[in-house]
């Protein structure tokens, strides 16, 4: 049996709903499907789709259909209570996976189409012999387009274990290379513009 709520733990639910979904343009999705993930994270307990409904206020169809790419996501599962008809719904509570999976989708669903969209456009331009100034110059600003992309899934591919890993010590050794390098940059630039 659920224990009733204070008021403040209440409003604090309702406003991690509320700006989880503001985020939800960030993750690629729509807004109702990043509240119903605040939702069911948040709860912590599994919540059938009625109650989702209710505290949400949204319909069934629209439910259904966010619950269905949540699980395709792998960021909520169902759950089956023996005796119980109805289906509910808990989220993934370890924010590492969160996030792994939310950037895996990501690369899967928006950077891989570019990259092979921009590769195909490629194609138009490859086994011309005799390409002008204008076209090299074009097919040279998509191949750098290109370049980037596989540099950016290399790099999510190997930053991807670790935060699967948790390995925090890892991560932060990564952000403080890469602040001291900037950092260093920096300076460099720095020292040039006063001498």
């Amino acid at each position: 049996m659920e224990t009733p709520k204070s008021d403040n733990h209440q409003k604090a639910i309702e406003q991690f709903v509320q700006v989880w979904g503001e985020m939800a343009s960030a993750w690629g999705i729509n807004r109702t499907m990043a509240q119903i993930h605040a939702l069911l994270y948040a709860e912590g307990e599994p919540l059938d789709t009625d109650t989702i409904m209710d505290q949400l206020s949204i319909s069934r169809g629209n439910a259904n259909m966010n619950l269905r790419n949540l699980m395709q996501w792998k960021l909520v599962q169902k759950v089956h209570y023996k005796g119980q008809r109805k289906d509910y719904f808990s989220a993934e509570q370890e924010v590492w996976t969160i996030v792994s999976r939310i950037v895996e989708e990501r690369q899967m669903r928006e950077i891989e189409p570019i990259k092979e969209n921009l590769v195909s456009t490629l194609s138009n331009l490859e086994n011309v012999d005799d390409l002008n100034q204008e076209e090299r110059e074009f097919k040279e600003r998509i191949d750098n387009i290109v370049e980037f992309l596989e540099m950016f899934d290399r790099f999510t591919k190997a930053l991807l274990p670790y935060i699967n890993k948790k390995n925090l010590t890892f991560l932060k050794h990564l952000v403080k290379l890469a602040e001291a390098h900037q950092s260093l940059k920096s300076g460099n630039q720095k020292s040039k513009e006063e001498s």
